[in-house]
C-alpha cells in the first residue's frame, strides 16, 4: 500500500464506505510504536472484536493490544458508545423525567401489597430493564442495597430508578420511605451507580421520595 492508499488518505479520496473493517480501524489506529507498527494494532483490534463481540468490550479488552494505550483505549471504548447512542436506533424509552419513569410503573400502581421496582438505565438515560425486586405484606416492603445493585451491576447500569406503590392509594412520603433513598443512594455513590429518583406510585399518580 502507498502513501496514496493509506487509510485516511483513502477516505479523502474515495470516501469511508471504501474502507474494509480493518482499513477502518487503521485509521483510528493512525500510528503505531516500535516492532508493532498501525497495521498490526488494527488487526488485533479486529481480531479482539471479533473474538469478544462488539457490545461485550470493555476498556480492559483494549488495553490487552499491544501498543494501545490507555488514552488510545479510552477514545476508541467513547467513540463505541457514541455510536451506540447516536448512530444505532434506538427503541428503549428514554426516562429522563419522572413523567416517563411513571409510564414504567402502571402495573403496580392498584397492587394490595407494596412491590418494590428497580428501572436500570444506561448513560443516555434509556430504560435497560424494569424489575420487581421484592413483594411485601400489606403495608411494608423490605429491601436491602445488595438486591438493587446486584441487578444494576449485571445491567451495567449508568444510573437507577427505584419505585414501590402504597397500596392504601395515599402518596404521602414516610420517613421510612426517606431511609430507603439515602440508603440506595449512598451505596450508589459507593459502587458508582447513580440513583435518579425513588417514585411512590398509587392510583392517583406519583411522588417523589428523593
Amino acid at each position: 500500500m502507498d502513501y496514496q492508499e493509506l487509510p485516511r488518505e483513502k477516505i479523502i479520496k474515495r470516501g469511508v464506505a471504501a474502507l474494509s473493517d480493518v482499513e477502518l480501524l487503521q485509521a483510528m489506529v493512525g500510528s503505531g510504536i516500535r516492532g508493532n507498527d498501525f497495521k498490526q494494532i488494527a488487526k488485533n483490534l479486529n481480531a479482539t472484536i471479533q473474538k469478544v463481540g462488539f457490545d461485550n468490550l470493555i476498556l480492559d479488552d483494549f488495553m490487552k493490544i499491544r501498543g494501545v494505550s490507555k488514552a488510545r483505549a479510552t477514545a476508541f471504548i467513547a467513540m463505541m458508545e457514541y455510536s451506540r447512542r447516536k448512530l444505532i436506533k434506538s427503541t428503549a424509552p428514554l426516562i429522563d423525567s419522572p413523567e416517563k419513569a411513571y409510564e414504567q410503573l402502571h402495573h403496580i400502581k392498584n397492587k394490595k401489597q407494596e412491590y418494590f421496582v428497580l428501572l436500570t438505565l444506561d448513560g443516555a438515560r434509556r430504560l435497560i430493564n424494569n424489575r420487581i425486586v421484592t413483594i411485601g405484606t400489606l403495608m411494608c416492603s423490605l429491601v436491602h442495597p445488595r438486591e438493587i445493585f446486584s441487578f444494576a451491576i449485571e445491567d451495567r447500569a449508568a444510573s437507577i430508578v427505584i419505585a414501590h406503590n402504597h397500596p392504601s392509594g395515599l402518596l404521602d412520603v414516610s420517613m421510612q420511605d426517606r431511609d430507603v433513598t439515602r440508603r440506595i443512594r449512598q451505596a450508589g455513590d459507593i459502587v458508582g451507580i447513580r440513583l435518579d429518583d425513588h417514585l411512590i406510585v398509587a392510583e392517583s399518580g406519583f411522588t417523589s421520595a428523593y
